[in-house]
């Protein structure tokens, strides 16, 4: 990588709503470094040379929902979280590595809102790049974890795979996580599941940070329980991506700290 400057990206299905951009400004910012930033939207026959580009032309790059596995068959070698999730957000490009920062940026938003998953039992909706890594996350913090998906031959063989129990009703849980793409973008207004799935619920998370209140955060309010949605994620994930491309140690000080920071400045 260039001293200094770093030239990054982000690559998803529809990226033209993404904070990316803006934190990774923020952040890296205050680490000293210069950033050129492109936010790539690909539809997925294009999205073989959209990677190609990206592994060729930049220091590093981020990927959202759908190519979170996608990735994986571009990349010389897989590291950390990303080989026991099955799915890669953060790349370096200088030797093609893969990363995955989803399930720690999970784990410290849940801790600045205050929730507890040890000994919880919790649904995650969703199976896909980012469901997979919040499922390995809340299992190693001690949650009791059931997995939920419309395709139930998919669904077993990803609990299989992670050690987890498929969903076998949407009711009774402590924590429920929406780790969809349901309520954003065409299905915005639109929750994965009904008001039902929240009684007796402590707390709704998803992982949609636009819009700021989902339908399924909305529905979670009706029932009087905690809804948090993914901004926070979105930038302690960033963070940790950031570490990786300017190869350095992080730091839960100085995280804490820009993160504070950063509220303080979308305040203004």
């Amino acid at each position: 990588m260039n001293e200094k400057k770093l030239r990054l990206a982000l690559v998803g299905k529809d990226v033209s709503k993404s904070d990316s951009e803006r934190i990774h400004r923020f952040i890296l910012g205050k680490m000293g470094y210069a950033l050129e930033y492109e936010q790539v939207s690909v539809a997925a026959p294009n999205f073989d040379f959209a990677a190609r580009r990206l592994l060729g032309d930049f220091d590093g790059f981020n990927v959202t929902i759908p190519y979170k596995r996608d990735i994986m068959e571009y990349l010389e070698k897989i590291e950390g979280d990303a080989r026991i999730f099955g799915a890669v957000n953060t790349v370096v490009c200088d030797g093609a590595v893969g990363y995955n920062t989803d399930g720690d940026g999970f784990l410290e938003m849940l801790r600045v809102a205050g929730v507890e998953p040890c000994g919880r039992k919790c649904l995650i909706v969703g199976a896909g790049g980012a469901g997979r890594s919040v499922a390995v996350s809340l299992k190693k913090s001690g949650a009791k974890v059931s997995l939920y998906r419309r395709n139930q031959k998919e669904l077993q063989e990803t609990c299989l795979e992670l050690g987890v129990f498929p969903a076998k009703t949407l009711v009774g849980y402590d924590l429920v996580i929406n780790a969809s793409g349901v309520g954003m973008h065409d299905t915005e207004g639109v929750s994965p599941v009904g008001a039902e799935t929240f009684e007796g619920a402590q707390a709704a998370i998803d992982l949609i940070y636009v819009p700021r209140e989902t339908e399924f955060l909305r529905l979670a309010k009706t029932k009087g329980i905690k809804a948090v949605g993914g901004a926070a994620m979105l930038f302690f994930q960033a963070y940790y991506s950031d570490c990786y491309f300017t190869q350095k140690s992080p730091s839960k000080r100085e995280m804490d700290g820009l993160y504070e920071e950063y509220l303080k400045e979308q305040e203004v």
